[in-house]
């Protein structure tokens, strides 16, 4: 084994002293308290924009496989990329959680939960590496690193500091003192003893047996414009003190898992189970070829996305919980379970291929989540987005939540028969717009009978039921010498402006004798 540096010289280079040892770091973050096979899960998302449909993704697997084993679901913020950082991110994350109803356990025996706040942390470990050996001090500049990097591409080797290309791999304790003298601020790097050539095998818990090459690059643990770790070692300190047994991450990280099994090997520490999920994938509408969600392509790949459009939130859960459990959308129909959070999920059976993701189907998803709505619970609904979302006009739609209730209600009252038109909160007041006299455009291009109109309202009663309502409309037909459904289609036109709604009758009712009136002689 190496020799490491002495206790001195690993204060200097770090710039203090190492607050802890590993054993009272082990002691401070003890093993958690939880049953026999309950998983406890970290998203650990970094504040640098908005919160995209994969990281929803993610972190619904990650909180639904601690909800259903009765362990543990965190919120980890992985702000150690200050240059990159975006200070509303955090509070976008946050709110998104919510919003979707995910909730975090965030045990203050295992905080802080920000990774900025712990530094003292990450440099206790990385002087326990310094300490035997397993990494050493880097005094290469940005321009040195470009330069190898550039020589490395011209040559057609792989870039990277490894190797012969490591100039400080084998610095010895007098070199880094005078490097220091100088004034000189090294960034600490790992002392890989990996072989490409070579390959780690390891177990995913969705994909199987695995098998990837050695890692061989002397990565940074400690940067050193900001001492703050890396993501690849704030990731093993973290999942190890926080005691994380299941991490949950894209398929693109397949290519650091040889790194973070040597680190996690090298400290003697137990590997977290890894789940690499695929990507969330759409329809090229131009192409018509599957393709991986884009950030700049794709509106829908931002999570806020959905809350602005009014989509209901529950809906795009159970719509990507049935993605990502296969068996969920039977077991739904069948009325095993109500929704997807009584539904086990099966790690082993979440997709190893590119998840597609249809606007269509959500639209199917979201049509039965409503339907199945109490009126009481979408007025609710509908109000509260309205009220944060909407702008003046849909504001006004729910100011008198009276009114809203009896729009809302139409075709609501046979469990049969429910209406299901009504697929987001936003679609949903623009779908009734025509209840509004603020709202009602008049069809100026339809050619009413007025002569049927105006028959109507000389026996028009409010008061009347059903059947009289419609005995009334037969006799006018018959009267004009017209289809019962000609003299229900004027009278569609003149209340709402279309030719499609729903119940003429109950619109009535909820309109009122007057404004009925009103929109008739406006036809006329």
């Amino acid at each position: 084994m190496r020799q490491g540096l002495s206790e001195d010289l690993i204060a200097r280079v770090l710039g203090a002293a190492p607050k802890y040892t590993i054993a009272e770091l082990e002691e401070k973050f003890p093993s958690r308290d939880l049953p026999d096979g309950a998983m406890v899960t970290r998203f650990a998302p970094s504040p640098t924009g908005f919160m995209h449909l994969g990281n929803l993704y993610s972190g619904l697997i990650d909180y639904k496989l601690a909800q259903q084993s009765n362990g543990v679901f965190m919120l980890r913020i992985e702000d150690t990329d200050t240059k990159r950082e975006i200070k509303e991110a955090v509070g976008i994350v946050i709110d998104s959680l919510a919003k979707f109803g995910i909730t975090y356990n965030n045990d203050e025996t295992y905080g802080p939960y920000y990774q900025s706040q712990r530094r003292d942390i990450y440099h206790s470990v990385a002087a326990e590496l310094l300490r035997n050996g397993r990494a050493y001090p880097c005094f290469l500049s940005q321009e040195e690193m470009d330069e190898i990097r550039e020589n490395q591409k011209a040559a057609g080797f792989a870039t990277g500091i490894y190797g012969e290309f490591a100039r400080y791999r084998d610095i010895t304790p007098d070199e880094i003192i005078e490097h220091l003298d100088n004034g000189e601020v090294p960034s600490i790097r790992l002392y890989s003893t990996g072989d490409p050539n070579k390959r780690i095998f390891f177990k995913d818990t969705v994909r199987g047996s695995i098998s990837v090459p050695e890692n061989n690059e002397d990565i940074v643990l400690i940067k050193s414009t900001d001492r703050l770790p890396t993501y690849h070692f704030a990731h093993l300190c973290d999942d190890h003190f926080m005691r994380v047994t299941h991490v949950v991450r894209g398929e693109e990280y397949f290519g650091t898992v040889a790194l973070h099994i040597q680190m996690f090997n090298m400290m003697g520490w137990k590997l977290p189970n890894y789940i690499h999920t695929a990507t969330l994938d759409k329809i090229d509408e131009e192409t018509g070829k599957q393709r991986k969600m884009s950030k700049r392509k794709d509106p829908e790949n931002n999570v806020a996305f959905f809350m602005q459009e009014g989509w209901p939130t529950d809906a795009l859960i159970e719509y990507l919980g049935n993605i990502l459990a296969p068996g969920y959308e039977e077991a739904k129909l069948k009325g095993a379970v109500k929704n997807f959070w009584e539904y086990e999920m099966k790690p082993k059976k979440i997709p190893m291929s590119g998840g597609l993701f249809d606007m269509k189907k959500l639209e199917w998803w979201a049509k039965e989540y409503i339907g199945a709505m109490s009126v009481s619970d979408l007025v609710k609904s509908v109000a509260t987005w309205a009220n944060e979302y909407g702008d003046e006009k849909q504001k006004m739609q729910v100011a008198d939540v009276d009114y809203l209730t009896a729009v809302l209600s139409i075709e609501r009252d046979n469990p049969k028969r429910i209406r299901k038109d009504f697929i987001t909160w936003k679609q949903t007041l623009g779908i009734e717009e025509f209840f509004w006299d603020e709202l009602f455009v008049p069809n100026t291009e339809y050619k009413y009978n007025a002569d049927v109109l105006r028959a109507f309202l000389e026996t028009f009663n409010i008061a009347d039921d059903k059947d009289t309502w419609w005995n009334k409309i037969v006799k006018i037909a018959e009267k004009f010498g017209v289809k019962n459904g000609d003299v229900a289609m004027d009278l569609r036109v003149a209340l709402s402006g279309r030719t499609n709604t729903p119940d003429l009758y109950s619109i009535m009712q909820v309109m009122g004798a007057d404004r009925v009136t009103k929109r008739i002689k406006g036809a006329i």
